[in-house]
């Protein structure tokens, strides 16, 4: 239904083209930077190792994961998962995603507010982004008003979901930056200006993921407004 709707594109083109641009942009800064070494030759491995310690979170596990820039900091289980490429290399991205992932260790321990809140909130967004869609579908197909606009209503979690997702990416990689450079992992200047380019096109996606989920909350809305005025 959505794909033949000339409507559909004009809401999502923005948010895919936006997603496209992002996605290039981190490639692009995670491929150029990937070759080039930090200067003080650390692994991702051992560079987390020293940040972890010195933040006071030696009880943070450190553990491999597939995939490549699958890096990510698991609170339930505090642990510290790396993919391949930044464990065991020696690069100034691997280094900057290193600190980004400690940033988020940070802010587990410390019970920074907007992540406790999302991380509250995933069971809730995980079901309602699957079942919000369905009730949305079944709702217009069935001319139920009040099923589909259910349907809207759960889908909206996701919006809130992704919301609270860039202060909580962006207040990491602020901690990520201030780390590298109070314990001397980076040199003022380049390293850090290749830290911070890696850091603002990795946080550029979370932005394209907010605008996508809105564009397509907005058009659900778009198209039950005009349902039910044909009903009026």
């Amino acid at each position: 239904m959505f794909f033949w709707d000339p409507m559909y594109l004009v809401f999502a083109l923005p948010a895919l083209l936006l997603g496209l641009w992002a996605q290039s942009r981190v490639q692009s800064a995670y491929s150029r930077y990937m070759r080039v070494a930090n200067s003080r030759g650390l692994t991702g491995i051992q560079a987390a190792e020293y940040l972890l310690r010195a933040q006071g979170l030696g009880h943070v596990s450190i553990e491999g994961t597939p995939g490549q820039l699958t890096d990510h900091y698991d609170p339930r289980t505090k642990t510290l998962r790396l993919s391949r490429d930044v464990a065991y290399g020696r690069s100034l991205a691997g280094l900057s995603i290193v600190a980004h992932e400690v940033g988020h260790a940070v802010q587990d321990h410390t019970n920074y507010g907007p992540l406790k809140l999302r991380s509250g909130i995933v069971p809730m967004v995980t079901l309602s982004a699957y079942l919000g869609p369905i009730l949305f579908v079944t709702g217009l197909l069935m001319q139920s008003m009040g099923l589909a606009w259910l349907g809207v209503i759960l889908f909206s979690a996701s919006a809130v979901f992704a919301v609270l997702t860039l202060p909580v990416e962006k207040n990491a990689s602020k901690r990520a930056l201030e780390m590298l450079r109070t314990n001397g992992l980076i040199v003022r200047g380049e390293e850090e200006a290749a830290a911070r380019q890696v850091l603002d096109a990795a946080a550029l996606t979370y932005v394209a993921a907010l605008v996508q989920v809105i564009s397509t909350l907005l058009y659900y809305v778009f198209l039950l407004s005009g349902a039910s005025r044909r009903r009026d």
